[in-house]
């Protein structure tokens, strides 16, 4: 389904790399940038589906302003080399948003070691992987967006996700600490934590699953992708300039 967004040139002349971005929040995102005036490297695994969101993009702006690249972004030597390709294509990165992440859940009694390492690997590892291969071009180039997709489980926990709440709270101390090591150097590192958000994880829930968190939402519904994207927009934008190390959560008052 095609995300519609506003469009303007906010970003102009901006380049950005959104992991997971061939899907849910993390189309959305791709989307929005790219309908701000970025130009976007969307990296992902599945080569189908990153085609059909350049294709929107190309659609939406009228103009060649995105890239997909298969990667998975576990594995660091495939990650250096995407980021290589980006570098050359686009000649610099100011924007990049680590947005991938999969859910493994199940009682930690129950828990396989795989199940762990998955999570793990895919929600953490890649922040490393991403956040190695960039820093030292941004840090040249004293400019530089970083955005780590956290979440709201980071922060409060929740039965049967002991590996995804871990994951997402080890996220939030990355942000932190990068923020710090890279400030005097110009590059601002922020972390958004989406609540329940519709996208095919939460597709997944029961009809009493849905009720039951909606009931601890204030502003009671479901946030969309929109809304994520929203949110990245303005931390990437020149509006955030004095915004750093901060934990953004976008969560309808879930967690307050």
């Amino acid at each position: 389904m095609t995300v519609h967004v506003m469009k303007s040139d906010l970003l102009k002349g901006q380049h950005a790399i959104v992991t997971g971005g061939t899907a849910g929040i993390g189309k959305a995102i791709a989307i929005s940038l790219a309908a701000h005036g970025a130009q976007v490297a969307v990296f992902g695994t599945n080569i189908e589906r990153g085609a059909q969101v350049v294709a929107e993009i190309k659609q939406l702006t009228q103009e060649d302003r995105a890239q997909f690249y298969q990667v998975d972004i576990t594995k660091t030597a495939e990650v250096d080399a995407a980021i290589g390709k980006t570098l050359q294509a686009f000649g610099s990165v100011q924007i990049l948003v680590n947005n991938a992440g999969i859910t493994r859940d199940q009682l930690l009694l129950k828990m396989s070691e795989e199940d762990w390492d998955n999570v793990i690997d895919t929600n953490v590892k890649s922040c490393y992987n991403t956040c190695h291969a960039l820093v030292r071009p941004m840090m040249k180039a004293r400019n530089g967006v970083i955005i780590n997709m956290s979440s709201v489980i980071g922060l409060t926990g929740n039965i049967g996700q002991a590996n995804y709440a871990a994951s997402k709270a080890a996220i939030i101390g990355l942000t932190k600490a990068l923020a710090k090591e890279l400030a005097s150097r110009s590059i601002r590192v922020n972390c958004i934590c989406p609540g329940f958000i519709e996208t095919a994880m939460t597709d997944a829930m029961t009809a009493e699953q849905k009720e039951a968190t909606l009931s601890k939402i204030p502003l009671a519904r479901m946030g969309t992708a929109a809304d994520i994207a929203n949110a990245v927009l303005f931390l990437v934008s020149p509006l955030a300039s004095y915004i750093t190390g901060q934990i953004m959560v976008v969560d309808g008052g879930m967690v307050i």
